[in-house]
């Protein structure tokens, strides 16, 4: 389904919707000093989950049209040993928005707010994420860290709350989305047994070919290894949001990317707004995963998604790699959004620092 998702990346975090966060009052900073996120707030990480727990269901972006879309989210979350709460507002539709934008932002609200939600899940992405931004509430939501799991739209979330508390958020399966063996088994170590990994992709061949690895491939842009925070998302989205108080900092960070259905001319704009925004000579390095259906579009010479990244992303001189599994319609990671991460682009790997949650 094409989808014209937003996102960003560069500005000043402001204060909360209520006046500045005072994340320093909030008994997770008491005792030792806490690392730092790239706003510069302590960073905070949730809760792990356990068999047994709530997980709040919200549709922040793309209406949720059909109950049984509503019903394979829940039963998904519940095969995981899990109790489903689904928002108020799950079912609404304006236009093909899930409901107004406050409603929508109420869910998320109420949720964080819920004590016995232990986890946040979007049943979709889509669009309208990014207007919900100006309605959540940052301090009440800096108050009660907890998991926020999805990506593709979802990318505006977890860019602006990441940005406005610390908190570390999770790039990966929505509710309704793909939960295959491979990345059910990302959740289940990130979210449940908190283990820091080392991501990379699956060495197989198959019948096409035994001899070399065909599907799944790395390919390193500029050889190294670097550290820093992870951040990003969905292209489309990121830029979306380029400029708004709902972004971090961008220094020193680890920058992934993905994105569907868009057209290579649409992909070197995006980029190219990156490049003159400043972000992408604040890096330390880069990952690329996949641009799902993709393609040159109707009438258009285009320049392919590898002289792309070798225009934008090779003169900068950093590790940066591309193949990771991040994306649409693929088996995909749990990415930590704001821990620092340490990649290998030669290897085609990220290694977490630590544990993502508590």
């Amino acid at each position: 389904m094409k989808r014209r998702d937003f996102l960003l990346s560069a500005a000043v975090p402001v204060a909360g919707a209520a006046g500045a966060v005072a994340l320093t009052s909030h008994p997770a900073y008491a005792g030792a000093a806490r690392p730092r996120s790239q706003s510069g707030r302590a960073l905070v990480k949730p809760r792990r989950l356990q068999s047994g727990d709530t997980v709040g269901v919200v549709t922040p972006a793309t209406a949720t049209y059909q109950e049984v879309e509503l019903d394979i989210v829940r039963e998904s979350l519940e095969a995981l040993g899990l109790k489903v709460k689904v928002g108020e507002h799950v079912m609404n539709r304006r236009g093909s928005l899930g409901g107004q934008d406050r409603d929508r932002a109420a869910d998320i609200n109420r949720f964080f707010a819920d004590r016995d939600i232990r986890a946040i899940v979007p049943t979709r992405g889509g669009w309208g994420s990014a207007r919900l931004l100006p309605h959540l509430d940052y301090d009440l939501i800096a108050r009660n860290p907890k998991i926020l799991l999805g990506y593709s739209d979802i990318t505006a979330l977890h860019t602006a709350i990441h940005a406005r508390t610390g908190l570390v958020t999770f790039h990966g399966p929505n509710g309704g989305g793909r939960w295959d063996s491979y990345s059910l088994d990302w959740v289940k170590r990130i979210l449940f047994s908190g283990e820091a990994v080392t991501f990379s992709n699956p060495k197989t061949t198959n019948d096409r070919n035994v001899l070399t690895q065909i599907d799944n491939r790395t390919r390193t842009i500029t050889p190294g290894r670097a550290r820093g925070r992870l951040l990003g998302g969905n292209l489309t989205v990121l830029t979306a949001i380029l400029g708004s108080p709902y972004v971090p900092s961008f220094d020193d960070a680890i920058l992934f990317l993905e994105d569907v259905e868009e057209q290579w001319y649409r992909i070197d704009r995006m980029m190219t707004q990156l490049k003159i925004a400043g972000i992408l000579d604040r890096l330390r390095g880069f990952v690329f995963g996949t641009c799902t259906d993709c393609s040159t579009g109707t009438g258009y010479a285009s320049l392919t998604l590898e002289e792309i990244l070798a225009d934008h992303i090779k003169p900068l001189g950093i590790p940066a790699w591309q193949g990771a599994m991040i994306g649409h319609g693929m088996p995909q990671w749990t990415l930590p959004v704001g821990l620092e991460v340490e990649i290998d682009a030669a290897a085609g790997t990220m290694t977490m620092s630590g544990a993502a949650v508590e």
